[in-house]
C-alpha cells in the first residue's frame, strides 16, 4: 500500500505527499498537464521543445544544473503526448534548493534569445539521431498521420518536421509558457525521507506565492471511427523489411484499456507470447515481431511490429498475422495465458514503485487520470479480467476495418 497524503494551494497547485522512510532522499515531481497534443498544428514538437527550454534558466536564476550538484542532486524531464514531466532529486536536507529551482522556473523562465538557439540546436539534433539517421526511426512519422487524420496525436511528440522547430519565435515560446506552465495546471508530489509538515512548509514558502493563470482551452478534436484499412508503403534503407499495424482502441479511463493492454502481452509481449512463438520460433517467417499498446490518455493504438526474415515475403508475413489474430478472436485465450500476463504485470508494477523517484512520478500521473490513491488498484483491475473480456476486445478492436498498416520495404541490393 502506498500511502499519500494531499493538499491544494489556493492557486490550484495541487500536493502529493508519500513518506519513505527506507531512504535518506527525496524526489520533488512536477507533472504538467501539457503534452504534444496541446502543440499547435502549424508549431508541432513545441511541448517536447519547452522541456529542454525549462533547463535553459529562469527569471531569477541563470543556470538550473550549478546549484543542484553542490547539493549532490540530479534531475531530469521528459515529455509525451498527454504530459510533461519533471523531477529533481536531492539528500532530504537539501531538498529546499529543489522547491527554489522548480518553483522559479514555474514563476517564469528567462526567455532569452541565446536559450532558445541553445535547445532549438540540441532538439533538432535529437529529431535527426532519432528519426533520420537510426534504421527504422521514421515509423512513427509515418504510423501516426496514416492512423490518426485528425486528433493531435497524429503527429509525434518530437514534432513533425525540423523545419517546425526552427520557425519557433521567442514570442511563440512566451505565450506558449504562459498558456500551460502554471500552479492550477501542475501536479507536485514529494516522495522520500521528508515529513509532510516540512512539504507543507516549503510548498507555502515557495509555489504558493505564484499566481495562477488562465490555462489555454482544450478543445481537442475527436478522431472520426475508421471504417476502412488505411495501407502505406515506403523503401527505405534498413537490413530487414518490416511491417506495423496499428488498431485504434479505447482511452486510458475506459474500462477495456486494461484488456487491450493484456491482449497486447497475449499477442506479442516475450518470447513465450502467441506471435513470437508461432511466427519467430515456429514458422520462423519473422525475425522478430512484439505487441504493445500506445497508452496514451486518449483513444490510443494497439500496435503490432514485427521485421521478417530475409526470403520472405511482406505479403507472406501479414496474412500470417493476421491468421493469428483471427485464431485468436475465435477460439479465445487461456486462464493460464491471463495469469502468466498479469503476474508479469504484477511484478512490473511492484519493481516500477520500488524507488521514491518512480513513485513520485506515477502517484502524479495517477492523480492526474483520476486520484493517486488509484496506484493501490491497478493489479487488481487486471486481476478482474476474464478469458471472455479478452476476446471480447480482440473482436472489436483488431479488424481490419480498424486497422492502418505501414509496409517498410528494405531497398533491394
Amino acid at each position: 500500500m502506498i500511502n499519500v497524503t494531499r493538499h491544494t494551494l489556493p492557486n490550484g497547485l495541487r500536493v502529493l505527499h508519500h513518506y519513505d522512510c527506507n531512504t535518506r532522499m527525496t524526489a520533488l515531481n512536477v507533472l504538467y498537464d501539457v503534452g504534444s497534443k496541446d502543440d499547435w498544428s502549424h508549431r508541432t514538437g513545441f511541448a517536447h521543445l519547452f522541456e529542454h527550454l525549462m533547463f535553459g534558466g529562469s527569471v531569477n536564476i541563470p543556470d538550473f544544473d550549478s546549484p543542484l550538484q553542490l547539493t549532490c542532486g540530479e534531475n531530469n524531464a521528459w515529455t509525451s503526448n498527454d504530459v510533461t514531466n519533471y523531477y529533481t532529486i536531492t539528500p532530504t536536507h537539501n531538498i529546499e534548493t529543489a522547491f527554489w529551482l522548480e518553483s522559479d522556473r514555474m514563476l517564469q523562465l528567462a526567455f532569452t534569445p541565446q536559450s532558445l538557439e541553445v535547445q532549438r540546436h540540441v532538439v533538432i539534433e535529437e529529431f535527426k539521431q532519432r528519426n533520420l539517421n537510426q534504421p527504422y526511426g521514421d515509423i512513427y512519422q509515418l504510423i501516426r498521420p496514416l492512423a490518426y487524420t485528425t486528433h493531435p496525436y497524429r503527429w509525434p511528440v518530437i514534432g513533425r518536421s525540423i523545419e517546425e522547430i526552427e520557425a519557433a519565435t521567442l514570442d511563440e515560446v512566451k505565450e506558449f509558457f504562459y498558456a500551460h506552465y502554471a500552479p492550477n495546471n501542475a501536479i507536485l508530489c514529494v516522495a522520500g525521507s521528508i515529513s509532510w509538515e516540512e512539504t507543507l512548509r516549503l510548498c507555502e514558502k515557495w509555489f504558493a506565492p505564484i499566481h495562477r493563470r488562465e490555462i489555454a482551452p482544450r478543445n481537442l478534436p475527436a478522431e472520426p471511427k475508421q471504417t476502412a484499412p488505411r495501407r502505406l508503403s515506403v523503401e527505405r534503407d534498413v537490413p530487414l523489411d518490416a511491417i506495423v499495424k496499428v488498431y485504434h482502441m479505447c482511452d486510458r479511463r475506459n474500462a477495456q484499456y486494461h484488456a487491450c493492454d493484456l491482449l497486447s502481452d497475449v499477442l506479442g509481449t516475450g518470447a513465450s507470447s502467441r506471435l513470437y512463438k508461432e511466427l519467430v520460433q515456429e514458422q520462423q517467417l519473422f525475425n522478430s515481431i512484439d505487441a504493445s499498446i500506445s497508452g496514451e490518455i486518449e483513444c490510443g493504438l494497439l500496435i503490432i511490429n514485427g521485421k521478417l526474415n530475409k526470403g520472405v515475403s511482406i505479403e507472406e508475413g501479414e496474412a500470417a498475422i493476421n491468421r493469428e489474430i483471427a485464431k485468436l478472436q475465435q477460439e479465445g485465450v487461456t486462464e493460464r495465458e491471463i495469469n502468466k500476463v498479469i503476474n508479469r504485470f504484477e511484478a512490473e508494477h511492484l519493481v516500477s514503485n520500488l524507488n521514491y523517484t518512480d513513485k513520485a512520478a506515477n502517484l502524479a500521473y495517477h492523480e492526474l487520470i483520476g486520484r493517486a490513491e488509484d496506484i493501490n488498484t491497478e493489479v487488481d483491475k487486471y486481476k478482474a479480467l476474464t478469458p471472455q473480456d479478452i476476446q471480447n476486445a480482440a473482436r472489436e478492436v483488431l479488424q481490419e476495418d480498424n486497422c492502418s498498416t505501414l509496409y517498410y520495404h528494405a531497398v533491394s541490393k
